[in-house]
């Protein structure tokens, strides 16, 4: 049996009650922790993407009483340097417009900006692709991690992506 708390933004809160609720519910409706949004509450488009104990999840997908123990950081937990930095890129490229996919693509950002590749592919899209934008079309957010790329600590594929979207208008989508 797992332990009956989490430690969320590194603070400890008790899980009773809650182990069988899913995380995104007990981190809005319990701890008020509404940054964390819920898009498609199947794991599909990554705006209520956390990182458990340093890894990304969807919190739609993950039971309560599954992170007993474990540690937990939303969107309101990043940095201050961290939000000022990313906060600018997205206000400087226009990598945002209706907001609700940010707080997972800043987490997810976070993650990859802290060196931690995952896929092993070295790919910055391939990085991104379990976080859905519908409005931006993706080369704002692109744009947004080249420009965070200046200041990051290992993280090879975001170094080596200036440019890294496709380019439009040929008979084929590739990367430059």
């Amino acid at each position: 049996m797992r332990d009956q708390w989490v430690e969320v933004n590194g603070h400890r809160y008790p899980t009773d009650g809650w182990e069988g609720a899913r995380l995104i519910d007990f981190l809005r409706l319990r701890l008020g922790l509404t940054g964390t949004k819920e898009g498609c509450g199947e794991g599909e488009c990554g705006a209520c993407t956390v990182l458990v104990d340093r890894r990304p999840m969807c919190a739609c997908l993950v039971l309560c009483g599954c992170v007993g123990g474990r540690s937990v950081l939303t969107v309101e937990g990043l940095p201050p340097h961290f939000v000022s930095t990313i906060s600018q890129a997205f206000a400087t490229t226009g990598g945002v417009q209706c907001g609700f996919c940010t707080p997972g693509m800043a987490v997810m950002a976070y993650w990859i900006h802290e060196g931690h590749q995952g896929t092993g592919h070295g790919d910055l899209p391939k990085l991104l692709e379990g976080n859905l934008c519908r409005c931006t079309g993706y080369w704002q957010l692109m744009k947004v991690m080249t420009t965070l790329a200046r200041e990051s600590r290992g993280c090879t594929a975001c170094q080596s992506a200036s440019p890294a979207w496709p380019v439009r208008g040929s008979t084929e989508e590739r990367y430059v």
